[in-house]
């Protein structure tokens, strides 16, 4: 009867091997292998004929593909009359993307598949590490290869990871550079080799992060653990901090903020981070974004209090609009030029402009995504880029002649590359020295 039976063959060590694995692999008369490079097959049923997918990984540019065609061919072989054993290492269902396009293909042509659990890499490497995976936050557990392939570590950095898989020294090297955006060069990592392989074949060592990638020895069974950064380390905490806060038995004076009374807040924090940035203060910096972080953080959990909105509705949206944006970078638009870039930028809102329906607001809906609340040179600056783009010269009959003269002013400096809001808080600030 055709059917696909999965195998996990553990960590390493044969004495690792469930007994429903050995019954299996030894009621068997042959058994294909994801890969050959694995120590428990060395310690398979003798009579077992052996047959390795090891040659796809040659044969194709990315992993991907190769699990895509080891799954077409696995299933292909469990549509026979005998059907199929196949076994991968460790667990079928930690780390093993073999087991989950056999099952969706298999479903799809109606055959049955089978699972036989093994003993992961998790279980080991914890031991070795004195590490309890559900203990206080639980530890995180990646492919080493999607850490590689990001820009920031993408897990939480306040509680302990595990990198599974790092095969080599390339990849610990990528593994390092991700890392290193968000902790310092110094931060203690142990690469652990060989967990549950056996006695004496496994070996847990501790190096600096800057020093990851300088080890050798890294093969498909190698995981690199991360402890944390530090207790408060993510904005994980800082959500659970401003939430307890605004909680029954949090604090008093947060409890009744509300996001119209945190406006001023608002304006004075980003108000002493521009001043920050001004000073090229790197410790001010650090402080003020804090500062402005647990604002925004703190209208956040309001709105979701209030069922306004929720966080990661703000995350999605903005996320969306940075992609939808840049589709030089996530999409197949190519440009030679920063002008280009920003010519695409303006057609892109002005579509999404039309699609909110303010297509028919002549004059008005050039300016209706500028907000008002902009100190009054730059709004005017703003104003007039997009009067200039949209081919728009309202007439200004009747204005104040001294803020026409302003006007004039902006539209003067725009022309010679000015920033008029620039150029007059530079001169406050030789005032402000000359009388100090």
């Amino acid at each position: 009867m055709p059917h696909v039976t999965i195998v996990g063959l553990g960590p390493g060590d044969p004495d690792l091997l469930t007994r429903a694995a050995w019954d299996t692999l030894a009621a068997a008369s042959e058994v294909f292998l994801r890969t050959d490079q694995h120590p428990v097959v060395a310690a398979l049923p003798a009579h077992l004929v052996l047959h390795s997918f090891d040659e796809e990984y040659a044969r194709f540019d990315d992993f991907a593909a190769v699990y895509a065609e080891i799954a077409r061919q696995v299933v292909a072989l469990g549509s026979r009359s005998e059907g199929v054993v196949y076994a991968v290492p460790g667990d079928p269902t930690v780390g093993e993307a073999t087991t989950w396009l056999i099952r969706a293909a298999a479903r799809e042509a109606g055959i049955p598949v089978r699972v036989f659990h093994g003993v992961s890499f998790i279980e080991p490497a914890c031991l070795a590490l004195d590490l309890d995976p559900l203990e206080t936050d639980g530890v995180q557990m990646l492919d080493a290869m999607v850490v590689a392939a990001s820009h920031v570590p993408p897990f939480d950095t306040s509680r302990p990871a595990l990198l599974a898989q790092c095969y080599s020294r390339a990849l610990a090297s990528d593994v390092k550079l991700t890392l290193l955006h968000s902790f310092p060069e110094t931060h203690p990592v142990s690469v652990v080799r060989g967990a549950g392989s056996g006695a004496g074949e496994m070996k847990v060592t501790a190096v600096p992060l800057f020093e990851l990638d300088r080890s050798t020895g890294f093969d498909h069974l190698t995981t690199v653990y991360v402890p944390p950064a530090g207790p408060y380390a993510s904005y994980g905490r800082l959500q659970e901090i401003v939430a307890h806060l605004r909680a029954p038995d949090g604090c008093p004076w947060d409890r009744e903020q509300t996001v119209q009374t945190l406006r001023k807040d608002l304006l004075e924090e980003v108000y002493e981070l521009i001043e920050a940035l001004d000073e090229d203060d790197d410790a001010k910096m650090a402080e003020e974004l804090g500062d402005a972080a647990l604002v925004l953080t703190m209208i956040a959990q309001i709105g979701a209090e209030e069922e306004r909105f929720r966080w990661p509705q703000v995350m999605e949206q903005i996320v969306e609009k940075l992609i939808r944006r840049h589709p030089h970078v996530f999409g197949d638009v190519e440009v030679n030029s920063v002008d280009e870039v920003l010519s695409n930028w303006a057609a892109i809102k002005d579509e999404e402009r039309g699609q909110e329906g303010n297509e028919g607001k002549k004059g008005n809906g050039a300016l209706d995504s500028v907000p008002r609340a902009l100190p009054a040179l730059m709004l005017a600056s703003k104003y007039q880029s997009r009067l200039a783009r949209a081919g728009l010269e309202p007439a200004l009959n009747g204005a104040n002649p001294l803020g026409r003269r302003l006007w004039d002013l902006v539209t003067e400096a725009k022309a010679g590359g000015i920033d008029a809001e620039t150029a007059l808080r530079e001169v406050c600030e030789q005032v402000a020295a000359a009388v100090s």
